[in-house]
């Protein structure tokens, strides 16, 4: 959207596969939307493996009363343990979990199989600067994201760490990963200087937008976790020349999982054959 807005002579068309972005939503609204959908998702997750909620219940409650520490030294939370759930929005999350928490004892302790793919999988050493997504929905009049997704977590009971079956927290980015996992806390600083921020600059260029005459081909998986579909359809409803498919036949990584069946029919429906 961004360069439909500053150089839609340099784009023959666009296809869009891992979600059109709110145009002027903010991070408090998209987190207000978010957390009802990783809700949602850890209900499936439970539905399709019951006798987890138990053995989640098991290890959060270890974590509490013991010092757990993973191969690089950090220490294993309860609120690190669920940030597993991040994957709940990809077409292998709930397999994934599953299996990491299967392997998880070893005897009365936690295992070593357990503690490494913990700490892979919440470490973001390979990929630190992801954890500053906040910042992106930042634009005129939203004002400083001050740690949206941490406020709207407080809204939401369900999410409590003493509530049962415990809910795994999704792709959201908190103030204390900044203190606690070691790649993130070089960046402690700069973290806390973006939440205070609130001199945005514009994203999109909304009458540009709204004329737009650059084909844009989108899919749209209804049951996103990252992206909130409602979102995505005003966005597509807004642009001009844009055609939606919307789908539930995806999660979030639909390009990953089957790109020549999603990129395909984008392309189908650009071409007239759709």
């Amino acid at each position: 959207m961004t360069y439909l807005s500053l150089a839609p002579h340099g784009l023959d068309a666009c296809y869009v596969v891992g979600g059109l972005p709110g145009l002027t939503a903010t991070a408090d609204e998209v987190y207000a939307r978010t957390y009802p959908r990783v809700a949602a998702k850890n209900a499936e997750y439970y539905a399709r493996y019951p006798d987890d909620v138990t053995l989640v219940r098991r290890i959060a409650d270890h974590l509490a009363s013991q010092e757990v520490l993973l191969p690089d030294g950090d220490r294993l939370t309860t609120r690190r343990f669920r940030r597993l759930g991040a994957g709940f929005g990809m077409s292998f999350g709930y397999d994934q979990l599953h299996w990491v928490l299967e392997e998880a004892w070893h005897g009365d302790r936690l295992s070593d199989v357990f503690l490494h793919a913990a700490m892979g999988q919440t470490a973001h050493v390979d990929g630190p600067l992801f954890a500053l997504q906040e910042y992106i929905y930042g634009q005129p009049g939203s004002g400083a994201s001050a740690w949206a997704a941490e406020r709207a977590m407080a809204e939401h009971p369900d999410f409590a760490e003493d509530h049962d079956p415990l809910l795994f927290t999704g792709e959201m980015f908190y103030r204390w990963m900044f203190e606690e996992v070691r790649a993130l806390t070089p960046f402690r600083g700069a973290a806390e200087e973006l939440a205070a921020y609130d001199d945005w600059g514009p994203l999109y260029d909304l009458d540009r937008l709204a004329a737009n005459e650059v084909p844009v081909l989108a899919a749209v998986y209804f049951d996103d976790m990252y992206v909130d579909s409602g979102l995505q359809l005003e966005t597509a409803g807004y642009v001009g020349n844009v055609r939606a498919w919307v789908t539930n036949e995806f999660e979030h990584d639909g390009i990953r999982a089957d790109g020549p069946r999603v990129l395909g029919r984008l392309m189908d429906m650009r071409a007239g054959r759709l």
